[in-house]
């Protein structure tokens, strides 16, 4: 896992060298992309259904991984963006869910 973090963190280091707005803006941008990407689910959702008539079955299951693991790496980026120590923040709010989930 640490190797994902480190490409998290060099993602970052992109995102901020290519940036065009104040670092404020940049990290607030980074948080409203999930919710972009979460989008991108919800429409793979619908092309695998078929539920818009006018597109039918537009997208497949691995669309839908896809666009997921999207989701996820938007948010490891944005909560690096936010916390130098993402990775520990994470693993132990993973844990916290584990015990709280897990322990009945």
């Amino acid at each position: 896992m640490q190797e994902t973090w480190d490409t998290v963190e060099q993602l970052v280091e992109w995102l901020d060298s290519e940036s065009t707005v104040p670092p404020d803006m940049a990290r607030l941008l980074r948080v409203l992309k999930i919710s972009e990407e979460a989008g991108e689910v919800a429409e793979a959702i619908h092309g695998v259904t078929g539920s818009n008539p006018r597109k039918g079955n537009s997208h497949t299951w691995d669309d839908v991984q896809t666009e997921l693991c999207d989701v996820i790496l938007t948010s490891m980026v944005a909560l690096k963006t936010i916390t130098p120590d993402a990775a520990k923040v994470f693993e132990d709010r993973v844990a916290h869910v584990a015990e709280r989930s897990l322990s009945r």
